[in-house]
């Protein structure tokens, strides 16, 4: 643990001191670290991508993977911040609850079909059948969503999303 000295300014100059930087470099260099560092470990999501159905297909598909590899952080990408999700059991759920989730996720594999995109302008949204899968190739969950995107930033970003859990029946 750092002591901190009643004087910020002593702590600053120890700082300059150990950095062997003149104090016309320090500030520079410090705002420079503190400003690029987070980007080389949280790159921005990728911007550009195509308005039509197939980016929405993809991007389910970059979902479904992101659930499997527990990848909080893909999925970060895909969620908007404020989406909304309605589960199997009706409770709401926002993003940060369902990136915490992710983080969490049972060890199961899900396979997409039925994906059917629309599209208008900067709106579209996407339904599916999502079955989970064990890591023994058992059945899990069938699951019907419809997810809900906006066209912001070069990107397609999730607003909102329903699943309704299959039964026996509708299997």
């Amino acid at each position: 643990m750092v002591k901190r000295s009643p004087d910020g300014a002593k702590d600053l100059a120890l700082m300059m001191a150990r950095s062997g930087l003149s104090p016309q470099e320090f500030p520079m260099k410090y705002l420079l670290w503190i400003v690029l560092c987070p980007l080389a470990v949280a790159g921005p999501c990728p911007p550009g991508q195509a308005k039509d159905g197939n980016a929405l297909i993809q991007i389910e598909q970059t979902w479904a993977r992101a659930l499997e590899q527990r990848d909080s952080s893909s999925l970060g990408c895909i969620l908007a911040q404020e989406f909304e999700d309605a589960g199997p059991d009706g409770k709401l759920t926002d993003r940060e609850t369902t990136l915490a989730k992710a983080a969490e996720h049972a060890a199961v594999h899900h396979e997409l079909s039925e994906l059917q995109p629309h599209m208008n302008g900067d709106n579209g949204y996407i339904r599916g059948l999502a079955t989970a899968m064990n890591q023994q190739g058992g059945l899990v969950a069938k699951v019907r969503f419809t997810d809900v995107y906006v066209y912001r930033d070069g990107r397609w970003q999730c607003v909102a999303g329903h699943e309704s859990l299959l039964t026996k029946g509708d299997r």
